[in-house]
């Protein structure tokens, strides 16, 4: 990937526009990605930024949030970063949102929006996403080779992602992982209940047991988000 891969790649979409989508593709194109980290958002709600910055010094790449509403900060502090926005029709970014964190009130989203919780508040959740998108469209208004504007939903993969970064277009298709919860087949959802019936400390245990990588790691942050 030559003098390209020092170059931190930051991806700003907001959750639910492809995140895990550009997580796979950064991580076959060799990156070490960090994914959404909810364990910070204590930190971020007293508008202490130093751990979550100390954190982003290990990592190549960067998808969901904090790290997309954190684009300021991690412009300053990694001068010669790349950015990439993925956008979403706004009626399917919502209704996806509200399907996947429903009235779970989440700590991390309080900073994000002023409200933990998505059903009954669409506006409020929906402006902040338009906000979020206008913002940075003028922020790198005049940055042509450190922003990239993406829609998945429209096709765009490796033949804008790969050219942006400087790497050639791996053999393998363009990832798709957008696959949400509700959007599971009978055996997935089958799978997915007992898996949530069996403690974390007990699954740890038993992955431990059988020396047997957990994929759901694979963005560095399984751990941080679920294990409490």
């Amino acid at each position: 990937m030559g003098d390209n891969k020092k170059s931190k790649v930051i991806c700003i979409g907001w959750h639910k526009t492809g995140t895990t989508t550009m997580g796979e593709a950064l991580l076959l194109l060799g990156y070490k990605v960090v994914g959404a980290r909810l364990d910070f958002a204590e930190s971020l709600l007293e508008s202490d930024y130093t751990k979550v910055l100390k954190e982003a010094e290990k990592f190549e790449a960067f998808q969901d949030v904090p790290w997309a509403a954190l684009y300021k900060e991690l412009d300053a502090a990694f001068p010669g970063s790349k950015f990439i926005l993925t956008i979403r029709d706004e009626s399917k970014w919502i209704k996806s949102a509200v399907k996947h964190f429903g009235s779970r009130d989440i700590l991390l989203h309080r900073w994000l929006y002023g409200n933990g919780m998505a059903a009954g508040n669409e506006e409020l959740y929906l402006e902040r996403y338009r906000r979020h998108n206008a913002e940075i469209l003028q922020y790198f208004k005049n940055r042509p080779d450190d922003f990239l504007l993406l829609s998945l939903e429209n096709g765009d993969g490796w033949n804008k992602l790969c050219p942006f970064l400087g790497v050639p277009l791996p053999s393998v298709k363009f990832p798709y992982a957008n696959k949400a919860r509700h959007n599971y087949t009978f055996r997935e959802k089958f799978y997915a209940y007992f898996r949530d019936i069996i403690p974390v400390s007990l699954r740890v245990r038993i992955l431990m047991f059988f020396a047997k990588k957990n994929k759901r790691n694979r963005f560095n942050n399984y751990y941080e988000n679920k294990v409490k």
